[in-house]
Protein backbone atom coordinates (compact mmCIF):
# COMPACT_ATOMS: atom_id res chain seq x y z
CA UNK A 1 0.00 0.00 0.00
CA UNK A 2 1.46 3.36 -1.05
CA UNK A 3 1.59 6.10 1.52
CA UNK A 4 2.74 9.81 2.25
CA UNK A 5 7.10 10.12 1.74
CA UNK A 6 8.76 12.91 2.90
CA UNK A 7 12.06 14.07 2.05
CA UNK A 8 13.84 16.03 4.43
CA UNK A 9 17.22 17.70 5.68
CA UNK A 10 17.87 17.41 9.51
CA UNK A 11 16.80 20.28 11.34
CA UNK A 12 15.74 22.04 7.72
CA UNK A 13 12.43 23.38 7.61
CA UNK A 14 11.03 20.10 6.39
CA UNK A 15 11.12 19.36 10.09
CA UNK A 16 7.34 21.33 10.41
CA UNK A 17 6.44 19.20 7.87
CA UNK A 18 7.58 16.02 9.65
CA UNK A 19 6.25 16.88 12.92
CA UNK A 20 3.25 17.52 11.59
CA UNK A 21 2.93 13.88 10.17
CA UNK A 22 3.39 12.17 13.10
CA UNK A 23 1.16 14.98 15.45
CA UNK A 24 -1.56 13.70 12.59
CA UNK A 25 -0.99 10.01 13.21
CA UNK A 26 -0.17 9.69 9.52
CA UNK A 27 1.32 6.81 7.62
CA UNK A 28 4.02 7.88 6.33
CA UNK A 29 7.92 7.62 5.22
CA UNK A 30 10.86 9.52 5.50
CA UNK A 31 13.94 9.86 3.43
CA UNK A 32 17.18 12.31 4.51
CA UNK A 33 18.62 14.25 1.75
CA UNK A 34 22.30 15.57 1.87
CA UNK A 35 21.35 19.03 0.60
CA UNK A 36 25.17 20.04 -0.40
CA UNK A 37 25.81 16.78 -2.48
CA UNK A 38 22.24 16.58 -3.36
CA UNK A 39 22.27 12.84 -3.17
CA UNK A 40 19.42 10.90 -1.02
CA UNK A 41 20.25 8.45 2.08
CA UNK A 42 19.48 5.58 -0.67
CA UNK A 43 22.19 7.06 -3.19
CA UNK A 44 19.78 8.87 -5.12
CA UNK A 45 20.09 12.00 -7.00
CA UNK A 46 17.44 14.31 -5.55
CA UNK A 47 17.71 16.01 -8.68
CA UNK A 48 15.30 13.12 -10.04
CA UNK A 49 12.83 13.95 -7.28
CA UNK A 50 12.66 17.41 -7.17
CA UNK A 51 14.31 19.86 -9.99
CA UNK A 52 14.26 22.48 -7.28
CA UNK A 53 17.03 20.94 -4.85
CA UNK A 54 15.48 21.42 -1.66
CA UNK A 55 12.93 20.32 1.03
CA UNK A 56 10.15 19.61 1.36
CA UNK A 57 9.23 17.28 -0.90
CA UNK A 58 6.27 14.99 -0.46
CA UNK A 59 5.14 12.57 -2.43
CA UNK A 60 1.47 11.65 -2.44
CA UNK A 61 0.04 8.49 -2.38
CA UNK A 62 -0.76 8.12 -5.85
CA UNK A 63 2.76 9.41 -7.08
CA UNK A 64 2.44 13.00 -7.26
CA UNK A 65 5.21 15.58 -6.08
CA UNK A 66 4.33 18.65 -3.53
CA UNK A 67 6.92 21.12 -3.06
CA UNK A 68 7.03 24.42 -1.19
CA UNK A 69 6.40 24.31 2.89
CA UNK A 70 3.35 26.32 2.41
CA UNK A 71 1.85 23.88 0.22
CA UNK A 72 3.39 21.04 2.33
CA UNK A 73 1.86 21.98 5.46
CA UNK A 74 -1.31 23.61 3.73
CA UNK A 75 -2.04 20.26 2.27
CA UNK A 76 -1.94 18.31 6.05
CA UNK A 77 -3.80 20.67 7.77
CA UNK A 78 -6.49 20.20 5.18
CA UNK A 79 -5.93 16.64 5.07
CA UNK A 80 -5.98 16.40 8.64
CA UNK A 81 -8.08 19.14 10.08
CA UNK A 82 -7.01 19.10 13.85
CA UNK A 83 -3.72 20.62 12.42
CA UNK A 84 -5.65 23.94 11.24
CA UNK A 85 -7.07 26.44 12.94
CA UNK A 86 -10.77 26.43 13.17
CA UNK A 87 -13.39 29.23 12.32
CA UNK A 88 -14.28 30.21 8.35
CA UNK A 89 -11.49 32.26 8.21
CA UNK A 90 -8.99 29.22 9.46
CA UNK A 91 -8.05 28.60 6.52
CA UNK A 92 -7.49 32.13 5.04
CA UNK A 93 -5.56 33.12 9.01
CA UNK A 94 -3.23 29.94 8.31
CA UNK A 95 -1.84 30.85 5.10
CA UNK A 96 -1.38 34.11 6.03
CA UNK A 97 0.71 32.82 9.37
CA UNK A 98 2.47 30.41 7.13
CA UNK A 99 2.95 33.35 4.49
CA UNK A 100 4.74 35.64 7.03
CA UNK A 101 6.76 32.62 8.18
CA UNK A 102 7.99 31.99 5.13
CA UNK A 103 8.36 35.40 3.23
CA UNK A 104 9.81 37.55 6.12
CA UNK A 105 11.06 35.52 9.54
CA UNK A 106 12.36 32.35 7.16
CA UNK A 107 14.17 34.86 4.58
CA UNK A 108 15.37 36.53 7.69
CA UNK A 109 17.72 34.12 8.41
CA UNK A 110 20.01 33.94 5.42
CA UNK A 111 23.02 36.14 6.76
CA UNK A 112 23.19 33.35 9.51
CA UNK A 113 23.57 30.52 7.62
CA UNK A 114 25.35 31.60 4.08
CA UNK A 115 28.61 33.93 6.23
CA UNK A 116 27.06 36.99 6.36
CA UNK A 117 29.12 39.29 7.94
CA UNK A 118 28.77 40.02 11.75
CA UNK A 119 27.12 43.25 10.68
CA UNK A 120 24.85 41.68 9.10
CA UNK A 121 24.26 38.80 11.36
CA UNK A 122 23.46 41.45 14.25
CA UNK A 123 21.22 42.67 11.64
CA UNK A 124 19.19 39.91 11.02
CA UNK A 125 19.41 39.02 14.32
CA UNK A 126 17.42 42.04 15.30
CA UNK A 127 15.13 41.83 11.96
CA UNK A 128 14.31 38.45 13.26
CA UNK A 129 13.39 39.26 17.24
CA UNK A 130 11.22 41.95 16.25
CA UNK A 131 9.10 39.72 13.79
CA UNK A 132 8.78 37.27 16.30
CA UNK A 133 7.79 40.00 18.81
CA UNK A 134 4.93 41.07 16.02
CA UNK A 135 3.83 37.23 15.66
CA UNK A 136 4.03 37.07 19.56
CA UNK A 137 1.84 40.51 19.95
CA UNK A 138 -1.22 38.56 17.77
CA UNK A 139 -0.89 34.95 19.93
CA UNK A 140 -3.92 33.46 21.33
CA UNK A 141 -3.00 31.32 24.00
CA UNK A 142 0.36 29.01 24.24
CA UNK A 143 -0.13 29.21 20.41
CA UNK A 144 -0.72 30.83 17.55
CA UNK A 145 -4.56 30.30 17.20
CA UNK A 146 -5.24 29.54 20.71
CA UNK A 147 -5.19 26.05 22.87
CA UNK A 148 -3.94 23.37 20.02
CA UNK A 149 -0.93 23.80 17.61
CA UNK A 150 -1.59 23.92 14.45
CA UNK A 151 1.32 23.44 11.18
CA UNK A 152 1.91 26.98 11.61
CA UNK A 153 3.59 26.57 15.05
CA UNK A 154 5.27 23.53 14.19
CA UNK A 155 6.90 25.91 10.89
CA UNK A 156 7.44 28.81 13.57
CA UNK A 157 8.99 26.11 16.00
CA UNK A 158 12.01 25.03 13.66
CA UNK A 159 12.43 29.34 13.37
CA UNK A 160 12.44 29.51 16.86
CA UNK A 161 15.01 26.32 16.77
CA UNK A 162 17.15 28.65 14.26
CA UNK A 163 16.75 31.39 16.65
CA UNK A 164 18.05 29.56 19.52
CA UNK A 165 21.08 28.06 17.00
CA UNK A 166 22.17 31.48 16.70
CA UNK A 167 21.60 32.95 20.07
CA UNK A 168 18.92 35.30 18.87
CA UNK A 169 16.34 36.49 21.71
CA UNK A 170 12.60 35.65 21.39
CA UNK A 171 10.16 36.90 22.95
CA UNK A 172 8.98 35.20 26.09
CA UNK A 173 5.29 33.79 24.51
CA UNK A 174 8.08 32.54 22.01
CA UNK A 175 10.35 30.72 24.38
CA UNK A 176 7.32 29.05 25.89
CA UNK A 177 5.95 28.22 22.86
CA UNK A 178 9.30 26.70 21.97
CA UNK A 179 9.73 24.80 25.27
CA UNK A 180 6.00 23.70 24.65
CA UNK A 181 6.67 22.10 21.45
CA UNK A 182 9.77 20.73 22.21
CA UNK A 183 8.06 18.34 24.68
CA UNK A 184 5.15 16.98 22.37
CA UNK A 185 6.22 12.93 21.48
CA UNK A 186 5.45 13.96 17.85
CA UNK A 187 8.11 16.36 17.85
CA UNK A 188 10.53 14.20 20.12
CA UNK A 189 9.93 11.60 17.47
CA UNK A 190 10.43 13.38 14.51
CA UNK A 191 13.45 15.03 16.25
CA UNK A 192 15.21 11.98 17.48
CA UNK A 193 14.61 10.16 13.58
CA UNK A 194 16.36 13.37 12.28
CA UNK A 195 18.91 13.13 14.37
CA UNK A 196 19.13 16.10 16.35
CA UNK A 197 20.18 15.23 19.56
CA UNK A 198 20.21 17.63 23.23
CA UNK A 199 22.38 19.67 20.95
CA UNK A 200 20.09 20.04 18.58
CA UNK A 201 22.83 20.50 15.44
CA UNK A 202 21.25 22.19 12.63
CA UNK A 203 22.44 20.51 9.46
CA UNK A 204 20.99 23.05 7.11
CA UNK A 205 23.33 25.32 4.93
CA UNK A 206 21.08 26.99 2.29
CA UNK A 207 17.55 28.41 2.66
CA UNK A 208 15.31 25.42 2.10
CA UNK A 209 11.94 27.21 1.64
Amino acid sequence: MSMLKLYYAPGACSLADHIALHEAGAEFSVERVDLRTGMTERGTDFRSISAKRYVPALVLEDGQLLTENIAVLDFLAARYPRLAPPGALGRSRLIEALAFISTELHRAFKPMWHGGSERERARAAATICGLLTLMAGGMRGTWLFGDEPTVADMYLFVMLLWAERFEVEVPDAMARLRREMRDRPATRLAMRAEGLGAEERLLSGRRVA
